[in-house]
C-alpha cells in the first residue's frame, strides 16, 4: 500500500533542498550560521561534496528525489527541510515554525508544492506552532506529536482538527526542558523509527508514558549511547524497512542496528549536519512511502 502515513516504509518520492539552494555561498553562510546557532560555519564546496554524495544515495536506494527551489526568503536552516510541513494522505500541513528566523520557510513550501499541484490539506496559524522534527508517523492512523518549544498546545489543537476528522489519532510526547527554548530538541531527536515495530531511541531524554507507549505496541528499541547522542547517532532516515541511512561516525549504534537485522548506508555529515544540528531525517521531507 503506498501511503504518506509512514516513517519506515519504502522511500518512493521525496523533497530535499540542496546545500547549493539553501547555503548558496560562503558569504551567506558567513553571515548567517552564528544568529541561526550553528555549532560552526560551514565550508560551502565541502558541504555541496557532502550533500552530492547524501542525494546519490538516496536516488541509488530508487526513491523519486524532487528539490525545493532557491528562495530569497529563507535562511541556510532551510536546509533542513523536513521542519516547515507535513505529509499526509489528505494533502501536505503546512507549518507555523517555533523559531522565528524559520517562519518564511512555510510559506516558500507551500508555494513548491502549489507549484508541483501537491494539494495543501491545511496551514497552522499563529499563535500556534508546529514543526515537522515533532512528529512522526506510529502507523498509518497514528501521528506522534511532540510537546516542545517548537511545537506549542496550540499548534497541536489545530493539528488534531485538521486530523481528527479522516480517523487520524495524535499520540501527544511532552518532551523535557534539555537545553530550553534556543536550542533545537525534536520529538526525532530521541525517535527515529525503522520499521513498524523497530525505532532508534535516545531514552535518557524520551518522555516515560511515550516510551512505554512504544513498548506497549511491541516497539523494540535500539538503544543510543550517550557518547553518540551529540554526533546524531539516534537521527536515522529510514529508506525502507531496516534499511537506515545515517550520519557517519557513530559506531555502536551502527552495530546495533546490524545486530537488528538492518542494513546501514553511511554518508558523511560534517558540514551538512553536524555544525547545524540536522541529521538525515532533517534533510529529507518524505512524501510517498510503500509498506
Amino acid at each position: 500500500m503506498d501511503t504518506h502515513h509512514s516513517d519506515y516504509g519504502t522511500l518512493k518520492s521525496v523533497l530535499i533542498k540542496h546545500a547549493t539552494d539553501a547555503f548558496i555561498s560562503q558569504e551567506v553562510l558567513h553571515k548567517q550560521w552564528k544568529v541561526l546557532n550553528f555549532l560552526e560555519e560551514p565550508e560551502f564546496s565541502l558541504a555541496q561534496q557532502e550533500y552530492e554524495a547524501f542525494e546519490k544515495m538516496i536516488i541509488d536506494s530508487g526513491t523519486l528525489v524532487l528539490r525545493f527551489p532557491n528562495d530569497e526568503s529563507v535562511t541556510i536552516d532551510s536546509i533542513y527541510c523536513r521542519d516547515a510541513s507535513i505529509a499526509t494522505d489528505f494533502g501536505m500541513i503546512i507549518c507555523h515554525m517555533g523559531k522565528a528566523a524559520r517562519k518564511p520557510e512555510a510559506q516558500a513550501s507551500m508555494k513548491a508544492y502549489l507549484n508541483n499541484n501537491i494539494p495543501i490539506l491545511g496551514i497552522i496559524q499563529p499563535p500556534g506552532t508546529v514543526e515537522g522534527g515533532d512528529v512522526a508517523w506510529l502507523n498509518n492512523h497514528t501521528l506522534a506529536v511532540g510537546r516542545t518549544y517548537r511545537t506549542n498546545d496550540e499548534g497541536i489543537h489545530q493539528l488534531r482538527a485538521l486530523l481528527e476528522p479522516h480517523g487520524i489519532t495524535v499520540c501527544v510526547a511532552d518532551m523535557p526542558h534539555y537545553k530550553g527554548p534556543d536550542d533545537v530538541f525534536h520529538l526525532m531527536s530521541v525517535f527515529s523509527p525503522v520499521d513498524k515495530d523497530l525505532a532508534v531511541v535516545y531514552s535518557p531524554l524520551m518522555p516515560i508514558r511515550f516510551r512505554e507507549e512504544l513498548l506497549n505496541r511491541g516497539y523494540q528499541l535500539i538503544e543510543v549511547p550517550d557518547s553518540e547522542w551529540d554526533s546524531m547517532g539516534c537521527n536515522v532516515l529510514a529508506l525502507a524497512p531496516r534499511k537506515c541511512l545515517v550520519v557517519s561516525g557513530n559506531s555502536i549504534t551502527r552495530q546495533r542496528l546490524l545486530d537488528a537485522g538492518c542494513q546501514v548506508l553511511e554518508y558523511e555529515g560534517r558540514e551538512i549536519s553536524l555544525k547545524g544540528g540536522g541529521g538525515p531525517t532533517c534533510l529529507t521531507r518524505p512524501l510517498l512511502r510503500e509498506i
